[in-house]
């Protein structure tokens, strides 16, 4: 076990759904500087069953109820897309931090008014786009820093699986439901193109900034067949490098994720595996000078906790935020609707122009 440091961070999770169940309740229990504090979420048999299991200090069927408890320090949204914004913007007004799942919104607008309520409240909200903290990644984000020089070119691929829920359902325990769980109006999966690029296109255009910048401008196709999705889409970087994104959902093999990087005086060569597995990426970074390759094993896979630990830092001690901030996340959806309107206009889109929704 991780052992705890003196003073942490006592976080509120709304939301006692899937995604709390598999990543955010145990990163609470098992992060070296934070505290499950308190569950809120509006199904009774839920909240029971999370809070039996979990064991916080405070349970809460009222949202605005848990943001009242002055002892709390933070929340994480564990909710629908549709909620992140509305209940974001809840928390910080009551001088709470935030870590809220991705993607931050579905629309622009969204993102921009939640970029507004983060500077009027003076605390930090941190995306969860957890793939940045794994420590293979962090390892390759280092080299490109330090040692590559210039960036050539990135060609980078997220590819879901036809048979993604074989796999995972070996590894998952089975989620506790309720049939009183509140849901958002309407069906989410009821626009593919958006849902698919919202759970699975948001990781790779994060991926990509992180690695090489700002994206300015994209040139997106998309090819629906057979019930699969395929984007592949040209992405041009501030920094002048080009870039390859290939989303697909769901191709007829395993999953298959990561991406090749090539740059001044070195390049990187990377496999990523299905987020459940909690296991590191694997990358080959080549260095040109000594012509030899490092492989970093990057042990500690649990990339929710360690991005909850990365927050608690920050909150706690003031050290720079390294996960995803709100513009992060902003720039995250103005690239995801760029490619959107890229499909539909059958042409190059620059990000700085677009609006609406993806």
């Amino acid at each position: 076990m991780i052992a705890k440091e003196e003073r942490r961070l006592r976080v509120g999770v709304l939301g006692a759904g899937p995604i709390a169940q598999f990543a955010h309740l145990e990163s609470c229990v098992k992060a070296r500087n934070a505290d499950l504090y308190a569950i809120c979420d509006a199904a009774p048999d839920l909240l029971a069953r999370m809070g039996a299991t979990y064991e916080p200090r405070k349970l809460y069927a009222d949202y605005d109820a848990m943001l009242a408890d002055p002892e709390l320090d933070a929340v994480i949204v564990a909710t629908s897309d549709a909620y992140h914004v509305p209940m974001s913007v809840k928390a910080l007004e009551a001088g709470k931090h935030v870590l809220c799942e991705k993607p931050i919104g579905t629309s622009v607008e969204e993102g921009e008014a939640l970029a507004e309520a983060v500077k009027r409240s003076g605390k930090l909200l941190q995306v969860g786009h957890m793939k940045r903290f794994d420590p293979a990644l962090e390892a390759v984000r280092d080299f490109v820093r330090d040692e590559m020089g210039e960036v050539l070119a990135l060609k980078a691929w997220y590819c879901d699986s036809t048979h993604r829920y074989t796999n995972t359902d070996a590894v998952q325990p089975l989620p506790v439901t309720s049939k009183q769980a509140r849901k958002p109006a309407g069906n989410p999966k009821a626009d593919l193109r958006q849902y698919f690029m919202l759970a699975h296109g948001s990781h790779l255009v994060d991926t990509a900034r992180f690695l090489c910048g700002p994206i300015v401008a994209v040139r997106a196709r998309l090819r629906e067949k057979f019930g699969a999705y395929c984007w592949f889409v040209e992405t041009e970087f501030a920094s002048g490098a080009l870039g390859h994104l290939d989303l697909t959902v769901a191709v007829r093999m395993d999953w298959f994720e990561g991406f090749q990087l090539y740059g001044e005086h070195g390049s990187v060569l990377a496999k990523t595996f299905n987020p459940w597995y909690f296991r590191a990426s694997e990358v080959e970074i080549f260095h040109e000078r000594t012509a030899t390759t490092h492989k970093p094993l990057g042990a500690d896979g649990h990339f929710f906790r360690r991005q909850l630990e990365g927050l608690a830092d920050a909150a706690l001690h003031g050290q720079p935020m390294r996960g995803a901030d709100v513009e992060d996340g902003l720039a995250s959806i103005r690239a995801m609707v760029a490619i959107a309107r890229s499909v539909e206009r059958g042409e190059r889109v620059e990000l700085a122009a677009v609006s609406g929704a993806v």
